[in-house]
């Protein structure tokens, strides 16, 4: 049998795992399902795919009341360059954490500059990314980690979790947080009261997520017990793994932003939170070139562009230092 007999298209893998065919792109682009290219296609070989699928039914089997999602990024492994050896061991080239597709954009666009350099992405929540910089495992790292008490971002936890590192926090972008209903919203879920409802199953994100800072904080200044939210304790590793967990009625809501919401089917967005995206940069870095093309990629036209052309953006403030801790 030849290797195009056992091969799957995006769209047939789609249909088997019951996610849309963009969310397989995102899988093979993180490396969560192996790929290969037939001129400008991707195939995947079916004897991966029902690996990866037995690999999920394992886990689910090992993790008791958490939900397992096909495309979550990847936990830290020994074969993962974050979080192996000592601390302050780091491979060539800038690490940058974060989950959002506009870093995958920015580390693109650092490596075609004539003198390019080097991007390594780590697909991480906002705690784990600031400890990572902490631990001098990481270079960059994105954050969106709201503060209930000050209502504001970033700034708070950036100088509880990183003691003692002076940083430089620059603005990436500004999103809009919501919840992913079923097209229709046929439970009309519109408030943060309504996820205490008893008929009303949620699933939520991963300790340490900036979506996950956002629902906490949320119920903490309502007054609101985690325990009367049924499925507060069932976990998806990212919006897109969220809102596909939505569309398959598994969850009636989940938490998350706009953009994964226009790539899952049958999804509806109910606004809820503008926040925002920003990066953490050590200040004794911050002078360094690496550093200061980063800054420039970020104030250039072409970027910006790149990602207006994607959506639920706001770029108005895009490259601009907002705090030197």
């Amino acid at each position: 049998m030849s290797k195009e007999d056992t091969s799957l298209t995006a769209e047939e893998v789609a249909k088997i795992l019951k996610i849309s065919k963009y969310t397989v792109y995102e899988m093979v682009k993180r490396g969560d399902l192996p790929a290969y290219r037939v001129g400008k296609k991707i195939r995947i070989d079916i004897n991966d795919l029902e690996g990866y699928i037995r690999q999920g039914k394992a886990r689910e089997q090992t993790s008791p009341g958490q939900s397992y999602s096909p495309f979550a990024p990847p936990a830290f492994t020994a074969e993962t360059p974050l979080l192996t050896g000592e601390p302050g061991v780091k491979v060539p080239g800038l690490v940058i954490c974060g989950q959002d597709i506009c870093l995958d954009i920015l580390g693109r666009r650092l490596e075609y500059q004539p003198f390019g350099i080097r991007a390594y992405r780590q697909y991480v929540g906002s705690f784990a990314g600031l400890l990572a910089m902490y631990q001098d495992r990481a270079d960059i790292t994105a954050v969106h980690l709201w503060d209930g008490d000050s209502d504001t971002y970033n700034i708070p936890f950036v100088r509880r979790l990183l003691p003692g590192i002076p940083a430089v926090i620059v603005h990436l972008a500004c999103r809009m947080a919501g919840f992913y209903v079923a097209r229709g919203n046929p439970h009309q879920i519109k408030q943060w009261e309504d996820l205490a409802k008893p008929e009303i199953r949620f699933v939520n994100r991963e300790a340490g997520a900036g979506t996950r800072v956002l629902v906490d904080e949320h119920l903490r200044l309502l007054g609101m017990e985690r325990r009367l939210i049924q499925g507060y304790e069932n976990l998806e590793f990212s919006h897109l793994a969220v809102a596909s967990t939505v569309s398959r009625g598994i969850a009636d809501v989940g938490v998350g932003n706009k953009k994964a919401s226009l790539q899952v089917p049958d999804i509806e967005f109910v606004p809820l939170h503008k926040e925002r995206y920003e990066l953490v940069i050590k200040k004794e870095d911050f002078e360094l070139p690496p550093f200061q093309a980063v800054l420039t990629t970020l104030n250039s036209e072409a970027f910006k562009t790149e990602l207006m052309g994607l959506g639920d953006y706001d770029l108005t403030e895009t490259g601009k230092i907002v705090a030197e801790l």
